[in-house]
């Protein structure tokens, strides 16, 4: 079986795995908040019939509500227990408060998902829930870790025994909308660490090269682009079993796996 994985840039990701469409952190409108985005922004047809979102946090950059009141009424919004509270308040339907254990979206057979650890302690805010996690994810076809925005902590290695199965593919934060990088992320290099220590056999590298402050996307030159090549070196120096698979804003690509060819 195949899985699909489409970046709609940042850390919005679209993954089509076993009949299920799985939707994380969106960004679905052309700029988000003050933050300007390179290129156009995803079309409707591209994240369209999503089983389940899942929202890792409530910076502004991962959770704006104007997109999150575009997904239709009553779709999974799986995210921890206190950033679910915050959104029901807001009115938003499908929340799903998620603490321990495994829950179960999409037709069968479906896909499993459960909340893993993420260190994202940098920019609390005054007016959210500053609760942040990643996700893994378990189907017939992949396991796939979703780090959200989280710092290199003790206990990466563990995630496989988490996720009762070695990870196939990762989706990391290489970079962000500035040039500086805040605690609380990994940059490129740490990003490649991180794929090395749960031993990652594919990854997507995200939260790069998509959004900018109003008039930062020339300066420093080439900032926006020069994460995915510090990366792609770092990846192949620690995690050379590791593949990168590096997508443009609304790219796509087919992971192939074992079974397929059998």
């Amino acid at each position: 079986m195949a899985t699909t994985v489409t970046w709609l840039g940042h850390a919005t990701v679209v993954l089509d795995l076993d009949d299920t469409r799985i939707l994380t952190d969106p960004l679905l409108g052309r700029h988000a908040g003050p933050l300007r985005r390179r290129g156009p922004g995803p079309t409707r047809g591209s994240w369209e019939g999503a089983d389940a979102m899942l929202l890792s946090h409530l910076h502004h950059d991962h959770a704006e509500l104007r997109s999150l009141r575009m997904l239709p009424a009553g779709v999974p919004v799986i995210t921890s227990a206190q950033n679910a509270h915050w959104l029901r308040r807001r009115d938003l339907t499908g929340v799903t408060p998620t603490e321990s254990g495994w829950l179960r979206v999409g037709r069968r057979p479906g896909v499993r998902i459960a909340l893993c650890r993420a260190v994202h302690n940098a920019r609390p805010m005054p007016h959210r829930p500053n609760e942040a996690n990643g996700f893994l994810l378990r189907s017939a076809s992949a396991t796939i870790w979703f780090a959200g925005d989280t710092e290199l902590y003790d206990g990466l290695e563990r995630l496989p025994e988490e996720a009762g199965a070695p990870i196939d593919l990762a989706l990391v934060g290489i970079s962000g909308w500035a040039p500086r990088l805040s605690s609380g992320h990994t940059g490129p290099v740490q990003a490649a660490q991180a794929c090395a220590r749960v031993g990652a056999r594919w990854v997507v590298p995200v939260h790069w090269g998509t959004f900018h402050t109003p008039g930062g996307r020339s300066y420093p030159r080439g900032w926006m682009d020069r994460p995915a090549e510090t990366f792609t070196r770092a990846l192949a120096e620690v995690a050379p079993g590791c593949e990168p698979l590096l997508l443009a804003p609304g790219g796509q690509t087919t992971l192939r796996h074992a079974t397929d060819t059998l």
